[in-house]
């Protein structure tokens, strides 16, 4: 399920990003919008109406739902970790285990 959801994501993503370069430029940029003529700097000559707009906008809608989703299925499992952690604690020999054990108490 984690698999497939992101390739979802992927492909919304490359399919958002062919969409929004396909657009024809509306002018101006941010100096256009600024003044009189506000609303037809913003939304264009014909108003937000187009097919590439409301695509992009279902575009983004499913890109953010789809994060959303795959943040919620994706749980991290409990086994996975550092490996070189797993070695150590295999591996867990302390010090003292090496030294020999004295038999008696030196007498001063």
């Amino acid at each position: 399920m984690y698999g497939f959801l992101v390739f979802l994501h992927v492909l919304v993503s490359v399919m958002l990003i062919l969409v929004i370069l396909m657009q024809a430029s509306k002018g101006g940029g941010l100096s256009g919008t600024f003044g009189s003529g506000m609303s037809m700097a913003v939304f264009g000559g014909r108003g937000a109406g187009g097919f590439l707009t409301k695509l992009t906008v279902g575009l983004a809608i499913g890109f953010m739902v789809l994060a959303i989703l795959i943040s919620l299925v994706h749980t991290p499992n409990i086994e996975s970790g550092s490996i070189v952690r797993k070695m150590a604690e295999e591996e867990l020999i302390s010090p003292a285990d090496e030294l020999p054990v004295p038999i008696s108490l030196p007498t001063e």
